[in-house]
């Protein structure tokens, strides 16, 4: 049967707005090659389509977090998909079957990788991964013994090693010591194997930012592309919004003061009231911590939440005298009038950072591509 009920709540997800970021970004890099981080579904915005949205583009390749993101996209395109974090022994056949290329964080992996390639008479494609100081994940840097490991896996057989990489974390800081520190260990590797890796990348969308020394030939952007950026740092670009997250109202009921809203009791009418229901709550990604704090838009108005956000509805006051009505459009990240909340303010009050509040936006929310 189908299905044409028009949605409650939706995410309008503006790609060509996704592309014009991706140029600014390109430029600004210096046009250097760029690899768009599409993890965990591009952040729950949907990887099919601003994955084609970024070909089309000329995005250089893709980054994942693990394999099974690594294969959705292989369905549709021949770029190259490059697995950013660790990959599991289990993993590692379907990984080469299908021209994913590895991360490479030990020499015990590097001969494992190497194993399952023999035997599927390929070559496996993998990229070496060096922990200068994120603590997570890679060959861990000591000078003399890190320089050893990369020259035993630059030897072993069925095993391309196109590049090296690593990761900051605390790059959203500008001029830390950290991450200075970290460069500079990343460096001092580098010096010992010129011309060795045809690819060379160490900067997330915060180093892009802050620490342009970063870039060498090719940079990792995931979070700029849909025009957000961390709290902290610098911003050396103009990105559009590209993501618009609406509702609707259900019902509109006029309250006396002293009315209690919603569970708890949290919060009492101050006076008589017109109080709008909104279709939307934590179960879509509204935030619990924007109970009696947040705010939405409403025919260009702001209007401020009341009570506690509950897991399908939130409450606005809308005033005594107001023209909206039962049914309006809602817009809780987005643009109305001369109005706009981004994601940048949600995340201030949540006291988190922008990635959580766009991965939080449930699969319950349908997305609408523009």
């Amino acid at each position: 049967m189908k299905n044409d009920i028009q949605p409650r709540v939706w995410l309008e997800v503006d790609l060509s707005a996704i592309q014009e970021n991706f140029h600014t970004i390109k430029e600004k890099v210096r046009n250097v090659k760029v690899m768009a981080v599409l993890k965990a579904n591009a952040y729950g915005l949907g990887v099919k389509e601003i994955a084609q949205a970024l070909e089309e583009v000329g995005v250089s390749r893709f980054g994942v977090a693990e394999l099974k993101e690594a294969l959705a996209i292989r369905e549709f395109s021949n770029l190259p998909i490059q697995i950013l974090g660790g990959i599991l022994d289990s993993e590692i056949k379907l990984a080469i079957e299908n021209d994913i290329i590895c991360p490479i964080g030990s020499v015990d992996r590097a001969k494992k990788i190497s194993q399952v390639a023999e035997k599927l008479e390929k070559e496996a494609i993998g990229h070496i991964l060096i922990d200068t100081g994120m603590g997570r994940l890679g060959l861990v840097y000591d000078e003399k013994r890190v320089i050893k490991e990369i020259e035993e896996i630059l030897n072993i057989s069925n095993l391309r090693v196109e590049g090296i990489y690593t990761h900051y974390s605390i790059a959203n800081v500008p001029s830390n010591t950290h991450t200075n520190n970290q460069l500079k260990r990343f460096n001092s590797i580098l010096k010992e194997f010129p011309d060795t890796f045809k690819i060379i990348h160490s900067a997330n969308s915060d180093a892009i930012n802050n620490f342009p020394n970063t870039y060498f030939n090719m940079v990792r952007t995931g979070i700029n592309l849909y025009g957000v950026f961390d709290l902290k740092g610098r911003r050396i670009y103009s990105l559009k919004p590209t993501i618009s997250f609406k509702s609707k109202i259900i019902d509109i009921r006029k309250l006396k003061k002293d009315s209690p809203i919603g569970y708890g009791c949290e919060y009492i009418l101050k006076e008589d009231t017109l109080v709008a229901t909104i279709c939307v709550g934590y179960a879509d990604g509204v935030p619990l911590a924007m109970s009696n704090k947040g705010e939405v838009l409403i025919d260009g108005k702001r209007f401020p939440m009341i009570g506690r956000v509950s897991m399908d509805y939130i409450t606005v006051d809308l005033g005594i005298d107001t023209s909206i009505k039962i049914g309006e459009d809602v817009v809780l990240i987005g643009k109305s009038g001369r109005y706009e909340i981004t994601v940048e303010d949600i995340a201030r009050v949540k006291n988190t950072h922008p990635y959580d509040i766009i991965c939080s936006i449930s699969n319950r929310v349908k997305r609408i591509y523009i």
